[in-house]
């Protein structure tokens, strides 16, 4: 299938552009490491959310094109409308606020995406007033934690054809990077406001499975992890143990959530052939559908299913969303 050349242009860029804030933040001495990760991260975020906009809009240019109302001769305004263009004479694109806005409308753009967004941009836009470098790492590192969740996980659900598996798109964890920088320190009060911007986006999560911020908890303790791995021989690969605390956080929902779920989600939600076929398919998909037994040792006792909140990966393309 032919790709449009300024959409995978686009997608490519806003790859490169996350790799490359990955990449700078795990670096063992960088300073600036927080700003230049919210500089590069938004950076791709504008690019992949006009690059959707733009596959929405069967590629039409415009759709991404600031417009402006053309002038007649007299200097009265016209009704037609022309593209907007910089002092250079290139056409202005929308900014990514506009981008999240339209996005948001057509519900494509979760809630907590668009308010981690909106905190990686004022941290880009008030880097100048955090004077003290230590005291906002730990905090800033659980933004980015949940921007990488996020911007991978809507790659998948936007059915963006790229192949991340040679990467690894993780945050190094800051206590390995450099434990002093997690003690406590004093605020000032221009990062105080950023705190208390980041508690009111906290507010606006959701069940979409997105999120604002997330941590990641780093222990150190003597003796090592060799003597419990298990090693099987098996075709189908390496088989891990969850614990019943890494499945509850990993498939949170029973099956009666996701119908719940899926009435609010759906205008034409219907729990009947439709719906069955469509958990079917999640149900065949181990990183959807988590199948716990009665007596694990026995495949033929009674089981329950749990389902991740990633589900609608596979439900939205059997149904419509409520536009909002």
């Amino acid at each position: 299938m032919r790709v449009n050349r300024t959409y995978k242009a686009m997608i490519d860029k806003s790859i490169s552009s996350m790799i490359s804030a990955i990449e700078l933040y795990n670096k063992p001495d960088f300073h600036y490491r927080e700003e230049t990760f919210a500089i590069l991260a938004v950076n791709s975020w504008e690019l992949l959310l006009k690059a959707q906009i733009l596959k929405q809009n069967n590629y039409r240019m415009n759709s991404i094109y600031c417009l402006k109302y053309d002038k007649k001769k007299d200097g009265s305004s016209s009704k037609r409308k022309i593209v907007d263009r910089n002092r250079v004479g290139n056409p202005r694109s929308i900014s990514i606020v506009t981008a999240m806005n339209i996005l948001s409308t057509e519900c494509q753009l979760p809630k907590p995406v668009e308010s981690n967004i909106a905190a990686l941009m004022e941290l880009r836009d008030n880097a100048v007033h955090f004077i003290n470098e230590s005291s906002l790492t730990k905090q800033i590192q659980e933004l980015g934690f949940a921007c990488i969740k996020n911007y991978l996980d809507l790659l998948k659900e936007w059915k963006v054809n790229a192949r991340l598996d040679r990467y690894n798109l993780y945050l190094m964890p800051l206590a390995y990077v450099d434990g002093n920088k997690l003690v406590d320190t004093r605020f000032t009060q221009e990062e105080t406001n950023f705190i208390d911007f980041i508690k009111q986006q906290l507010g606006k999560t959701d069940d979409s499975g997105y999120k604002v911020a997330m941590s990641i908890d780093v222990s150190f303790k003597k003796g090592n992890s060799f003597d419990a791995i298990k090693v099987v021989r098996s075709k189908d690969g390496v088989p891990v143990t969850l614990t019943p605390e890494n499945i509850k956080n990993t498939y949170p929902w029973d099956y009666k959530t996701v119908v719940k779920e899926c009435k609010k989600r759906y205008s034409n939600y219907k729990q009947g052939k439709t719906f069955n076929s469509a958990m079917k398919e999640v149900k065949q998909a181990p990183q959807l559908c988590y199948k716990r037994f009665l007596d694990p040792d026995n495949p033929k006792s009674s089981k329950k299913e749990f389902y991740s909140t990633s589900v609608w990966s596979v439900l939205d393309n059997y149904f419509q969303k409520v536009k909002r």
